[in-house]
């Protein structure tokens, strides 16, 4: 399998991935088992995320077996409600004994596997090319976690060694920021 930064091509099959894994797609029995993702990603924002080197993929010559967004977050031009909370919730977050807001960091994710691959390291992989990604723009990498997406929480947290910053809420939603260091 190669992990890689994606090109434009990839864009429909990530677009596919994100899609089959989101929250309004699944049902509730399956966001507890398999975890979600939010926010909605069309072809063309995947194009422009690939054009600005935004996109890792994992590929398997085949298909595309996974993604991983990695983005600079003042530079996201429409965010979704939970990115626009993080964002306004910097100043209450610390990492590393200072407010996220004075740190230099990149906004981690969504990071979705396929079925088809899931249990197979994938998403390790990409969490690790992730954050050899980012060391040389960024000192940590930041997620959130919805509450009650325990699969991504297992997967970030207690899997990768995310480390929570804090909670912040969003529209009667609440979530969890965590980050981790870059190499």
């Amino acid at each position: 399998m190669e992990f890689r930064y994606a090109t434009e091509a990839d864009a429909p099959a990530t677009a596919e991935i994100l899609a089959a894994s989101h929250h309004d797609a699944l049902t509730e029995r399956q966001r507890a088992e398999q975890g979600f993702v939010q926010g909605r990603f069309d072809a063309d924002v995947l194009r422009s995320m690939a054009r600005a080197r935004e996109l890792l993929v994992a590929d398997d010559g085949s298909r595309v077996a996974g993604l991983l967004a990695l983005s600079e977050p003042g530079a996201i031009a429409d965010p979704s409600p939970a990115v626009a909370g993080l964002l306004r919730a910097q100043d209450l977050l610390e990492w590393e004994g200072r407010p996220l807001r004075e740190a230099r960091w990149l906004l981690y994710g969504p990071v979705v596997v396929d079925a088809a691959y899931r249990g197979r390291r994938v998403a390790r992989a990409l969490f690790t090319m992730a954050v050899a990604a980012a060391s040389e723009r960024a000192d940590a990498v930041v997620a959130f976690i919805e509450a009650g997406n325990a699969p991504s929480w297992k997967a970030h947290v207690d899997g990768f060694g995310m480390t929570p910053l804090g909670d912040y809420a969003v529209g009667g939603r609440t979530y969890t920021a965590v980050a981790a260091p870059t190499v």
